[in-house]
């Protein structure tokens, strides 16, 4: 199935859409469809942009668990653009990107230990809807990561939520970040385990 963008782009005009396009390229070397498409509404993307610029600043959780729940999650939720862009940022972390490509498989692959797999299995839990999260799950985790590891992995999972849906329905689609920098690429996603 091809999807295509629902919204036109637009372009980024003015001193902010400038600089905003200089950033961006040197940050990534383009300027993706989804800046395009969101800059049609200047003050969202800003406030978005914000938001996201933030979530990578909180420091209680592991840098490569927290790439792995976001992953996680946008791969439940079947976004590529934000599977390429979040393998693509981890590899430009210098993060463990032989096991971010593995994510989309996390459940059959052999390359997470228990806390990773953990926290990705919480990261499925909280993209369904309703949230499957148990007390169980919640319990593990509390212990693993404390108070506030788990409220930063529950806010970044939401947040990936945000974007994640918001890229689906407004069409957008991976520009394969990862492809241009030699990254292997993304494992296929593995179908559900059977209850």
């Amino acid at each position: 199935m091809t999807t295509t963008l629902r919204i036109p782009k637009t372009e980024l005009t003015g001193v902010q859409g400038s600089l905003l396009k200089m950033a961006i390229r040197k940050k990534i070397g383009h300027v993706p469809d989804n800046v395009a498409v969101m800059w049609n509404h200047p003050a969202v993307f800003k406030d978005l942009m914000r938001a996201g610029a933030r979530t990578e600043k909180w420091d209680r959780l592991d840098a490569n668990l927290a790439s792995f729940a976001v992953m996680a999650a946008a791969s439940e939720i079947g976004c590529g653009a934000c599977l390429d862009l979040n393998y693509f940022m981890a590899h430009n972390r210098g993060l463990a990107v032989e096991k971010a490509r593995e994510v989309p498989r996390w459940r059959v692959s052999t390359a997470f230990t228990p806390l990773e797999r953990r926290v990705m299995e919480y990261a499925e839990a909280v993209c369904q809807t309703p949230p499957t999260v148990s007390d169980e799950m919640s319990a593990a985790l509390l212990e693993d990561l404390g108070a506030d590891g788990l409220i930063e992995l529950t806010a970044k999972i939401g947040f990936m939520n945000l974007a994640a849906r918001s890229n689906i329905a407004l069409g957008i689609t991976s520009e394969h970040f990862a492809d241009a920098c030699g990254l292997e690429p993304l494992a296929t996603r593995s179908a559900p385990a059977m209850p």
